[in-house]
């Protein structure tokens, strides 16, 4: 019999329950298909977490986690929020969660569906054969430096610290060249080393440990290029890796790519096989109720546990090829769909997606 593992979920605000509810009844359908046994069990988090428990994110299920063999989330956040105090928004719950799992690299994700290039803003001959992954540092630099504000002669001002240390760089970078390995054997290190001594201290880092990795072709680029050459020749990147902010803005470019940030899936991963798997896409509070959400990104994401904490490629790939089938059989939700008279529900969608997969 398959061993038990144990997801913590947590379906978060906006449309999170709405899309969370389809990935459940995929991890259903998997272990109808393949004997693969999960418990699954609920927890609040983010703006719901605030109102009910008067924090983003409570102890109760910062423990939840902490006993799971993985997470899958939703979305957090809304404009309900955000003027709360720092403490009090849900974007603080998601910091908070990153450090205490001790989640330092999140992995997104960006493939072209050849039937969804129409859906995209950039020219199909541009697109076609575009498949990488942002490898982004999670719990490092300016998002987790010392912040504060002070007077000066010409009035207030604030300051916002980046800072890394060589260990650091190295757990993530390491993991870039691992990522690349495994895929076409090419790793782009981004950074801003023409300027910031964060990043010097980056690119040496790469530089001594690339040896380890011959097999792997290195391209460092810096940043502002880089979000150039994402739109010039996006199928010529296999893994990029990057420091916390610039990988922030990077894979959202890269999203987009697709046409839909409803379609992108994300991993947030520490040491070991544990993992935090959730859609790129946010909690979407002005559609929220009415099924127009799109499924699939958290669908997907259910497939990267499988590959990533699991080892569960076989269900991985059930999963991406009924997602494919679907998407090629013309079925769309409004996000994607050229006439939104005809755009699937948000459960309509899980429906067609559970009915194509096969063992």
């Amino acid at each position: 019999m398959a061993e038990v593992k144990k997801i913590a979920v947590i379906a978060g605000d906006g449309i999170g329950p709405e899309v969370v509810a389809e990935a459940e009844k995929v991890l259903n359908k998997t272990e109808e298909l393949f004997g693969y046994k999960f418990e699954t069990e609920h927890g609040l988090f983010g703006g719901i977490a605030i109102d009910e428990k008067g924090t983003p994110l409570p102890e109760e299920t910062l423990q939840l986690c902490r006993n799971a063999d993985a997470v899958l989330l939703g979305a957090v956040g809304g404009p309900k929020w955000d003027n709360n105090p720092k403490e009090l928004r849900p974007e603080t719950g998601l910091l908070g969660i990153r450090k205490e799992l001790g989640l330092f690299s999140n992995i997104r994700p960006a493939v072209i569906f050849d039937c969804l290039m129409e859906a995209s803003t950039i020219k199909p001959e541009v697109l076609k054969g575009t498949d990488l992954i942002v490898v982004r540092e999670l719990t490092g630099g300016i998002y987790f430096g010392e912040k504060f504000r002070r007077d000066s002669a010409n009035g207030q001002e604030a300051v916002d610290t980046c800072v890394y240390n060589v260990s650091e760089v190295e757990r993530i970078v390491r993991q870039g060249f691992e990522i690349a390995q495994k895929r076409r054997k090419k790793l782009a290190s981004v950074d801003k080393a023409n300027v910031l001594e964060t990043s010097r201290l980056w690119r040496e880092t790469v530089n001594r440990i690339a040896p380890e990795y011959p097999d792997v072709e290195l391209e460092h680029v810096l940043v502002d290029n880089c979000a150039m050459q994402l739109l010039r020749r996006p199928s010529s990147f296999d893994v990029i890796v990057t420091e916390n902010m610039f990988g922030d803005i990077l894979s959202d470019e890269a999203a987009m790519l697709t046409g839909s940030i409803g379609m992108l899936s994300s991993a947030s991963l520490g040491e070991g096989s544990f993992g935090l798997y959730e859609p790129v896409h946010g909690s979407a509070p002005d559609i929220a109720g009415q099924g127009l959400a799109n499924p699939i990104a958290t669908i997907l994401s259910v497939a990267l546990m499988f590959r990533l904490t699991f080892g569960y490629e076989d269900a991985a790939d059930s999963i991406e090829r009924a997602v494919k089938q679907v998407l090629d059989a013309g079925h769309r939700t409004a996000d994607i769909a050229a006439d939104r008279t005809k755009a699937l529900s948000t459960v309509q969608m899980g429906e067609k997606i559970l009915q194509a997969m096969t063992k």
